[in-house]
């Protein structure tokens, strides 16, 4: 976003438009503060944002990448949102693995952490194209089942876990990068506790974890929800309570509501097709919103401005146990999944990362 700075208020008021013949774009006036040795009120024109991700994709563009069944995976798949269909081959991560997460600009996706062989691993895609991923950088620390957020600026990990040896830990850390650069991600803050294998939604100001892992071996669930301040740095918050203490779902969402779905819930480790969601920029409790198609955990999601996409996971204890659905709501109705499609192989993976270039955080 570009601006011209102005001297003084008098020359416009807060609020205004104007067309800059210039750059032919729309612009609007915000008045800046009085103090800081001022009493007067300085302010700037502001390119007003018309991107659209169906410039670049003829739609917003979902992907996931990698997961396991039962051996890990390195490939990419993508479809289009607002239609629907099967997904197809977009490329191929470095190397294979699971239990990793995704997080996305508007231009590119990030695939951060997972099961071995480098869990530390950040990589990243062009999200317009199609290819194999490139490294971005690492991680502070080495983790599998980490959740992953973002703005359209900067991309946040947060919690997970290390691999079975030598020691199980889990991790509070809340890491980020800034999305449009490559290098190793810096220290944010931290969870309200150290938890795995949880879901996680985003605004274009706030984040939101929930649910989750917790304990030796990482068999009770919690239905926290925490949220950050995602241009800021800090330790999270307390948002509310899911339904349901819960682990191994779900999260996705468009820039109001947020949406929370599958995994296995407490008091018995079932698998749940439970979806409910929140208004991200409140606080308090979730409400339920319908049923997945399928009942399933270790199962990722992203969305479009209106659409919650819901992606494949593990629909049984016993093998062959993984699901190829994909399903999808309408974010600001209530109701039950519709399906979508198929994901792009006849033995889908689960515990796989998703993005796309549409999701809540872009705004």
């Amino acid at each position: 976003m570009t601006h011209q700075e102005l001297p003084s208020y008098d020359q416009a008021p807060a609020g205004a438009l104007r067309f800059n013949t210039d750059s032919r774009k729309l612009e609007v006036y915000c008045g800046g503060p009085v103090g800081f040795g001022t009493t007067t009120i300085t302010g700037a024109w502001y390119q007003i944002d018309s991107f659209t991700p169906d410039i670049a994709t003829g739609g917003t563009r979902a992907l996931y990448g990698g997961g396991d069944n039962p051996s890990d995976q390195s490939n990419i798949s993508y479809f289009n949102v607002d239609s629907t269909g099967n997904a197809i081959t977009f490329g191929d991560l470095t190397d294979a693995k699971t239990a990793l997460s995704g997080c996305s600009s508007r231009t590119r996706g990030l695939f951060c952490g997972g099961y071995f062989p480098t869990e530390a691993k950040i990589e990243y895609v062009t999200i317009s194209s199609t290819g194999d991923a490139s490294i971005f950088g690492d991680l502070t620390e080495h983790r599998i089942n980490p959740g992953s957020l973002s703005s359209s600026t900067r991309g946040i990990t947060a919690g997970g876990r290390t691999s079975p040896s030598p020691v199980l830990t889990q991790f509070d850390t809340i890491d980020y990068v800034t999305i449009a650069s490559t290098g190793a991600s810096k220290d944010f803050g931290n969870l309200s506790t150290a938890r795995n294998h949880f879901g996680e939604v985003s605004s274009s100001t706030r984040g939101i974890f929930a649910g989750g892992y917790i304990g030796p071996g990482f068999t009770s669930r919690v239905n926290i929800m925490d949220f950050i301040t995602i241009s800021t740095l800090g330790n999270t918050a307390d948002f509310g309570d899911l339904i349901d203490e819960s682990a191994s779902g779900g999260g996705c969402s468009n820039s109001i509501r947020g949406l929370f779905f599958g995994g296995q819930a407490t008091p018995s480790p079932v698998r749940s097709n439970v979806i409910e969601y929140m208004t991200i920029s409140t606080l308090g409790n979730s409400i339920d919103f319908g049923d997945l198609t399928v009942a399933r955990t270790s199962v990722d999601g992203t969305a479009s401005p209106t659409r919650g996409i819901f992606i494949g996971g593990s629909n049984s204890p016993v093998a062959p146990n993984r699901t190829n659905t994909i399903d999808y709501v309408q974010i600001m109705t209530t109701g039950n999944a519709i399906d979508f499609g198929d994901m792009n192989s006849s033995t889908p993976p689960s515990a796989h990362g998703a993005c796309s270039n549409g999701h809540g955080g872009l705004g």
